[in-house]
């Protein structure tokens, strides 16, 4: 199984600047190169508490710093964006990286970037389902005849420039809505699963309706992704306190606009016990609840956000560095 990190670029305490959080992030993608890890997702969001508007840039960046860790949009918020300008973006990165770009595409669980790039909330799915399909004929073919309703048509033009992955590694992101699972594996692409609240056993049919529809469609097994909250310290204790406050801020302001109450620090506790859904404590607790969900899942790729809010940089690389060099390890001696 692969074991990776996402990250929106979190910027929740106003005393480290855009600059100064943009700079950490980086230093973070190249320690979870040097330490073995296999993945790293950047997010899009288009808030003042989110340092990341343009993933693509950012894993540009981190492109030149890293050797062999592979770098993915988590997410590209493809309703709202233009599909030929994100795989020309990807395309790049795949180029400069030497192959190890990907897209992880998803509809948008925030709605900033609808008006703000002029697509309207009544088209949302609609959206995204033919901005998904033409993504994917991009990737197919080097001359696109194209013809939706929300996009412009493409009448025979070549789209460059091509990348060195063929096909370009394209995932399909959902919250859980069934719709969705059922399109990814219609479509036969990999799927990754957000498990932010609730117990992850829960989860377990939507793993299930993916696989069952591809098979549906015969599409060999598509991989699967679980994306989840979390945190690593020395010890389960540190974890808590330092990965509690962070999460707190974060949550509350989401809830303050979705109608949510306060998150307590006896809720935050419960998600991260083992059949809970936050992967917070000690290299030993997170290997134990990351094997546990590999039962439940029998996933291909594991990806934690670390930064749930501002997290102290040193504490930032630290979990990374446990990450890494004991919780990885583990993992991948347990499921050989």
């Amino acid at each position: 199984m692969e074991l990776g990190i996402y990250t929106f670029g979190e910027r929740t305490d106003p005393a480290v600047t855009v600059q100064q959080r943009m700079a950490n992030l980086l230093e973070e993608i190249a320690l979870a190169d040097e330490v073995g890890l296999d993945v790293f997702g950047v997010g899009e969001h288009h808030r003042p508490d989110f340092t990341v508007s343009s993933p693509a840039v950012v894993l540009a960046a981190a492109a030149a710093r890293t050797q062999r860790i592979r770098l993915t949009s988590a997410v590209s918020v493809l309703s709202s964006d233009d599909p030929v300008r994100v795989f020309q973006d990807f395309a790049t990165l795949d180029l400069l990286s030497g192959g190890r770009a990907e897209i992880m595409a998803g509809r948008g669980s925030f709605i900033e970037s609808f008006p703000l790039f002029g697509y309207s909330l009544d088209d949302y799915d609609e959206l995204f389902a033919e901005h998904l399909a033409l993504l994917l004929e991009l990737r197919s073919n080097e001359v696109v005849h194209w013809q939706g309703e929300h996009r412009p048509s493409i009448d025979g033009r070549g789209v460059y420039p091509r990348p060195v992955q063929d096909p370009l590694p394209v995932w399909v992101a959902v919250g859980g809505t069934p719709q969705s699972v059922a399109r990814a594996g219609a479509l036969g692409l990999p799927m990754a699963l957000a498990i932010i609240g609730g117990q992850p056993a829960r989860f377990g049919p939507f793993a299930e309706l993916h696989r069952q529809v591809a098979e549906e469609y015969c599409h060999e097994r598509p991989l699967l992704s679980i994306n989840s909250h979390g945190f690593i310290a020395d010890d389960t204790q540190t974890a808590l306190d330092v990965a509690f406050p962070a999460h707190k801020t974060v949550m509350d302001q989401i809830g303050r606009e979705r109608g949510w109450p306060p998150m307590t620090r006896a809720q935050f506790e419960a998600g991260a016990t083992l059949e809970g859904h936050n992967v917070v404590g000690s290299p030993e607790a997170v290997i134990e609840k990351i094997l546990y969900q590999h039962k439940l899942f029998q996933h291909d790729r594991f990806l934690l956000q670390l930064s749930v809010g501002s997290i102290p940089h040193d504490a930032m690389l630290r979990a990374i560095e446990l990450y890494g060099t004991v919780v990885a390890p583990a993992v991948r001696e347990a499921l050989t």
